[in-house]
């Protein structure tokens, strides 16, 4: 009895233990495959607001994943009008590209909108000093723009209210222009008759 308790509490032992050994290398697995255990280093951006960036986001390279943000936080004074600084947590295998990197913005990606840190590169561009803060794009204001396009549509919508004022008067000073040119027709007429019967003077 007791030595089937004991193989029991064995089995139950060596099953846990497997699947221990199981989800490490799981774990392990997916952490090589996202890039957890490759060599990274870090490079910063400057912007004046991140538009609801959040820790974690993709950062791309010509829309390449090639690392994420890893911290976001206020600078205690500002350099070039920007106050927010973003950690970006990059992959040591794609340093070389970043040299290229000219640009650093903050874009909206997918329906939901969210919130990716996009470098883009230029062919004859590179970059001294990776340590070095970059300054970044500011993210587009949705709000903004829809207000700028609402003042736009507003503004369309008086112009075509003015043009259809104009293309009225027009076509009123086209009506009388047309009664002038019946009365002037009318008019040589009746000058035409009286000289044909020699006596225009008498219209007089």
């Amino acid at each position: 009895m007791k030595s089937k308790d004991l193989m029991k509490k064995f089995l139950a032992g060596v099953f846990f233990v497997l699947c221990v050994v199981l989800i490490t290398c799981v774990v392990f697995i997916i952490g090589v495959e996202k890039g957890f255990t490759e060599p990274k280093f870090k490079m910063t951006a400057l912007f004046r607001e991140v538009g609801g960036l959040a820790e974690g986001a993709p950062v791309r390279l010509s829309g390449v994943t090639v690392g994420t943000v890893y911290n976001i936080d206020f600078l205690d004074r500002e350099v070039q009008g920007r106050g927010v600084k973003v950690v970006m947590n990059l992959y040591e295998r794609y340093r070389r590209q970043l040299y290229k990197g000219v640009q650093v913005a903050i874009i909206t990606e997918g329906v939901l909108g969210e919130k990716i840190i996009e470098i883009r590169t230029a062919p004859n561009f590179w970059r001294k000093d990776l340590d070095q803060a970059i300054i970044g794009e500011d993210p587009l204001d949705v709000q903004n723009l829809a207000e700028t396009f609402g003042e736009a549509a507003v503004a369309l919508l008086e112009a075509g209210k003015a043009i259809d004022i104009v293309i009225g008067d027009i076509q009123g000073i086209s009506i009388e222009l047309k009664d002038i040119s019946v009365e002037v027709r009318r008019l040589m007429q009746r000058i035409e008759q009286r000289v044909i019967e020699g006596n225009l003077f008498k219209v007089f």
